[in-house]
């Protein structure tokens, strides 16, 4: 290796009499791409990324994020059905009003950890508001809710303790696992059968802490988890319950608490991770809520949390701003159910698959990657943003259209995006 690589110097100095410094600085970058074995093996991947039909593009939004956005290099504005603003809240005018006035009374960022010099009066304004609303003891804040589950299970569980997790989880759950040393359990997708079969495979292999960990709405169906059921096998078997409520926080119960409200088990799931980057205004940030002691464990050990920045002043004291309004009113939330059932309904009715329920996020189940890609695409052309998604992101064969509702939405909206749809699905021979 060695004189091979005197002898690519040697070369160098050679072409030195022969070619301009330009020329000679291609000819480097060349040799050292060829011999980057890194590169190479990212645009072998690519190209097996491009050729499966799977590869992302990252449209540019040039306006805020609303029911209609601004598409850069698209004429006009779209419709938008893609996004996570369940109750419209990105871009509502009293939370934006509160992160610009935080610029001023507290700045713009805070260079430092929460434990050092990174707590403001703010964070703990807003860990008491995220505790109330859930009727916990204690929240801890993280830049995001995968931090918050990438810190949780390393920080909490030991070679002695077991995580049992739901096979469909999201990845950041998934992830999260895999940094602790817990004996690990997955049971088939809200099958409580083959959940309790697995607790008591922990409890034979003598397990000391069982903790079952699920979302609480999965994000690619929009299935709601049986979690009183869950509450009710943890109970059964001397088990703990944590919940991912990303897409559910703010909406999905009678007055937005989550899956646990809406399972009737209302404080009675022991750990609670969520985010703020979805319903609850669609800026950054996430959290864990739950008992005082676990909360303040995951403060002296949780290593997203110790050496992550504090979130933004101005992030939180808009999310302070989402709570005021999700405590005053469940307006937003009515609207959203309400555009819900209506989307379903029609869409049901002109032919369409799509997975039963009454979530907001409604797949239109096509199975075929290029399909859902070809679909897509003709949507846009019609004036809706959707997404296709397919493997990796969802099993092989279950490629779909994920279609998100907000309570920005008006009637009119949601009647394009079915005349659409319907269009579309006809010349594609989706449906007849």
């Amino acid at each position: 290796m060695a004189r091979l690589l005197l002898s690519k110097a040697a070369d160098a100095v050679k072409l030195q009499r022969f070619v301009s410094p330009q020329q000679l600085r291609c000819f480097a970058s060349s040799v050292a791409e060829a011999d980057n074995a890194l590169v190479f093996k990212a645009k072998q991947q690519l190209a097996e990324i491009q050729a499966a039909g799977t590869f992302k593009v990252e449209r540019q939004i040039i306006t805020p994020q609303a029911a209609s956005v601004g598409v850069l290099d698209l004429a006009q504005p779209v419709l938008n059905f893609c996004a996570n603003n369940y109750l419209g809240l990105s871009n509502h005018p009293l939370v934006v009003e509160a992160a610009r006035k935080a610029l001023d009374t507290h700045g713009y960022g805070l260079s430092s950890v929460r434990f050092i010099c990174g707590t403001q009066d703010l964070h703990k304004q807003l860990e008491a508001r995220i505790s109330a609303f859930h009727g916990s003891e204690d929240t801890i804040l993280y830049p995001s809710c995968f931090d918050a589950n990438a810190g949780l299970f390393e920080a909490l569980l030991g070679p002695e303790d077991a995580v049992i997790s739901d096979e469909l989880n999201h990845a950041s759950i998934i992830d999260g696992i895999r940094l602790c040393k817990a004996k690990r359990f997955r049971y088939k997708h809200m099958d409580m059968i083959d959940l309790e079969h697995k607790i008591m495979e922990a409890e034979d292999a003598g397990a000391r802490l069982k903790l079952i960990a699920t979302d609480g709405v999965f994000s690619m169906d929009g299935d709601v988890a049986p979690v009183g059921d869950i509450v009710a096998l943890a109970h059964h078997h001397g088990a703990q319950v944590f919940t991912d409520e990303c897409h559910a926080t703010g909406f999905v119960g009678a007055t937005g608490r989550g899956t646990d409200e809406h399972c009737n088990v209302l404080g009675q799931v022991d750990i609670i991770n969520s985010t703020l980057g979805k319903a609850l205004g669609g800026g950054t940030g996430g959290y864990t809520t739950g008992k005082a002691d676990v909360i303040t464990l995951l403060r002296q050990r949780s290593r997203p949390y110790l050496f992550s920045n504090s979130l933004a002043p101005c992030m939180v004291a808009a999310s302070i701003a989402v709570f005021d309004l999700l405590s005053s009113s469940s307006t937003l939330r009515d609207s959203l159910q309400e555009n819900t059932d209506y989307f379903r309904r029609q869409m049901a009715a002109a032919g369409f698959s799509i997975r039963p329920g009454s979530h907001p996020i409604v797949p239109i189940m096509l199975g075929d990657a290029a399909l859902a890609n070809k679909m897509a695409a003709a949507m846009l052309e019609k004036g809706v943003y959707v997404v296709g998604f397919s493997y990796p992101v969802v099993p092989k064969g279950t490629a779909r259209i994920r279609v998100q509702l907000s309570a920005a939405h008006q009637r009119e909206h949601l009647d394009k995006a079915i005349a659409a749809f319907k269009d579309v699905g006809k010349q594609l021979g989706v449906i007849e």
